[in-house]
């Protein structure tokens, strides 16, 4: 039961469509299903990785660190810009492009996994998040926790199901998109890239100046 609210929980957290959501479609279309499931898997294991820091209790010490807090916010923002400039340049193809070689097809979707990866993290108070979420569980993980050497059966079951809730997610975005990638005709395909480039900015763009008002506050 616990795994199955875990479950629902990572599928939740995932769906709502923000920066990940709009690079996933991007490069659904603009590569196919491979690329748009690297990416969105990429953002599933930095889902798991802060809900179990969030397990762990350690979002207390992300609490203590607002500064830390509003660098990775602040760095992340202008990643997206980055990458929304990056999409935007880049040659879009369509469906009936070859895809390219096994070796350079997988460097492609490690790079891409890594930046999604790195791009959930940027938002550190997601811990909290997880933190409460977890706590809402009810008892039942409690009870799971109180055992002798349950403790970790218990975080285990919360983390492996955030990431199968996320993760699931990201399959059907994915599989969805690269599907409507087939029967879309190929001019579209450069159009949208540049309509999710822009999206993707101005998500970074409120994320910096967000983080920088937080900034001019403190000092």
């Amino acid at each position: 039961m616990l795994f199955i609210k875990a479950t629902m929980i990572g599928f939740c957290i995932a769906a709502p469509v923000g920066p990940i959501g709009m690079l996933c479609i991007q490069r659904s279309l603009n590569r196919g299903f491979r690329s748009g499931l690297a990416t969105g898997l990429g953002a599933a294991c930095a889902d798991a990785l802060y809900g179990l820091l969030g397990a762990l209790g350690v979002a207390g010490v992300v609490a203590a660190l607002p500064a830390l807090t509003l660098v990775l916010k602040i760095a992340g923002g202008a990643f997206l810009v980055w990458l929304a400039w990056s999409t935007a340049r880049a040659p879009s193809t369509g469906p009936a492009a070859t895809d390219a070689a096994g070796d350079t097809q997988a460097v492609a979707n490690a790079r891409e996994f890594l930046t999604t990866f790195v791009l959930t993290l940027s938002n550190p108070l997601t811990i909290l998040s997880f933190v409460a979420i977890f706590a809402a569980l009810g008892p039942s993980a409690e009870a799971h926790a109180s055992a002798d050497g349950a403790g970790w059966l218990t975080v285990a079951q919360m983390v492996v199901g955030v990431f199968a809730g996320s993760a699931a997610w990201w399959l059907c975005l994915s599989g969805a998109t690269a599907a409507l990638r087939v029967r879309m005709p190929a001019s579209f395909i450069p159009g949208i890239t540049r309509l999710s480039a822009l999206a993707i900015a101005g998500f970074g763009a409120v994320q910096v100046i967000a983080g920088l008002r937080s900034v001019v506050q403190v000092v």
